[in-house]
Order: C-alpha cells, then structure tokens, then sequence
C-alpha cells in the first residue's frame, strides 16, 4: 500500500527523468515495490529504461529507515527491482539501462536491524546492480544528494557511471560528520581541516571527483526543484553516459581508474596481476 512521502531530491528527480516520453506526463510507479523504493519503467535517450530511487517514508515499519535510509526493507526490494529487469532481458540481445537516482543519507543503523541481517540485504542490492552490469545492463548512478555510508554501496556504487550534481549539498562519505569525530576522538572541525589536505576525508563532491570515481560532474541551476533546463542538461549527460557505456567492451569498474588521482591505484594492480600471472 502506498504512503505519502515527503519531497526529497532523490523522489524530484525520479518524476523529473522518469516521463512516458512525451513532453508532458510522468510515467507510472511500478506496483509491488514498498513506498520507500520507487521504481519507474520509462524511456531514455529513446528506449526503454528502468529508473530507482529510495526515497524518505515517515510510514515505514522500520524507524531507523523513514528518513531515506536503505534497511532491510529497501536493500531486498533494490534487488528485486534490478533482477526483475535481468530477468525479463535475458536472451535479448540489447538490455535495458538501469539508472539508480541516488539520494540516500546512510544505512540504517538499530539492533533490529543488526539482527535481521541488515548485512545480507546491504549485499543482495549490490550484488543485483553487480549482476546487472556484468550481464550488460547499462547501468548509471546518477547522485542528486546525500550519497552516505552502505546505502551508496548498495544503490548505485556498482553503476558503470557514476555523475553527479555539482552541487554543495551533494555529499559522498562513509559517515556522517559527527560520527566520524566520535569515531576518531576529533572534533568535527579539525577533519575538516584534514580533509582539506586529504580527499578521501572530504564530504563535497569535488574532492569525491578528485578520486576518479565520477564519470561527470554536472552543473545545474535548481538542483532541489529542478527546471526544464536542468532536466534537459541531466537527460543529456544521461544519454551520453549509456553510449559511452554501449562503445566500452568492459564490464568491470576498471574505468575508474584513468583519473591522475588513481594512478597508483592503477600501478598497484598492474604488479599484482604480473606478480599472479609469472
């Protein structure tokens, strides 16, 4: 049964790429999935594609995950939205582009979860994106928020492409701030002041980009309530990506590695395989 939600980026951006294909109109939500997880079957670029986001649900039956975090609940129904799709697409010889819009502010954390195995459902979505990837779905992770903890490992990370909002509300990180500083016995201030030297540390975007994770870093001018323009800017990068995706014959995540930032990453690799293949 479906609950009001409140507006998050990652809900707007869903109704703003997820249309019919026409110039008007959204395209139906999927049934079965639980309000936190809307999955939309849409077009992009002109063909059919499958779009997911988790988004807040003030009704969830698990209150560590009303806020947009991805429990229990979200990471089986992540999973089943992607398989539904591998499955449908097996044997056809052009699969369908997966898109995770990704507004996720962590993982939920309480003892129930801890107890049902919050870890399995974590890996059952990652493992989905994964399969899809490898079974050559183009998949794309676009990130209009919070992109935190877990959550981005189960919805999203395993994307082909990665893009993101350029945007100082857009956040990748393992933790939240202050649980970092508790974490490590700092205070907020003086991992900021880290970061500022170490970009692993940081929380902005920019830094995030600076790893070689992102294929794109797009600018928009509304990334809360986004315009025509925006959306117009969005669809585009979007259909760029899944033809870049299409003109690669890998399937693995080996293209994060170009970036000067990853060149050691890179050459640790290179010894590794020479070392395993002598």
């Amino acid at each position: 049964m479906a609950h009001e939600t409140e507006i998050s980026r990652g809900a707007a951006w869903l109704a703003a790429l997820a249309r019919d294909g026409a110039t008007t109109g959204g395209a139906a939500t999927v049934a079965g999935h639980p309000a936190s997880v809307q999955v939309v079957d849409a077009a992009l670029a002109g063909e059919p594609a499958r779009f997911i986001a988790v988004v807040p649900d003030p009704r969830n039956p698990f209150p560590r995950a009303r806020r947009g975090e991805v429990g229990l609940v979200e990471g089986w129904a992540l999973a089943r939205a992607v398989r539904e799709v591998v499955a449908a697409d097996a044997g056809t010889s052009r699969r369908r582009p997966i898109v995770a819009v990704i507004d996720v502010t962590s993982q939920a954390y309480g003892r129930r979860e801890e107890a049902y195995g919050i870890h399995q459902a974590l890996a059952s979505a990652a493992a989905a994106y994964a399969d899809a990837r490898l079974a050559g779905h183009p998949v794309i992770g676009l990130i209009v928020g919070k992109a935190m903890s877990g959550a981005l490992l189960a919805h999203g990370y395993q994307a082909n492409r990665l893009i993101a909002l350029d945007d100082p509300q857009v956040m990748v990180h393992a933790m939240g701030k202050a649980a970092a500083a508790r974490v490590t016995l700092r205070s907020v201030e003086q991992l900021e002041a880290l970061a500022e030297k170490i970009p692993p540390m940081a929380y902005d975007i920019a830094s995030f980009a600076r790893l070689g994770l992102l294929w794109r870093l797009l600018p928009v001018s509304r990334p809360d309530a986004p315009d025509a323009a925006d959306i117009d800017r969005v669809e585009r990068c979007l259909a760029e990506a899944l033809d870049d995706i299409r003109a690669d014959e890998r399937r693995d995540l080996s293209s994060r590695l170009g970036q000067p930032d990853r060149r050691l990453s890179l050459e640790v690799r290179e010894r590794l395989r020479a070392g395993w293949e002598a």
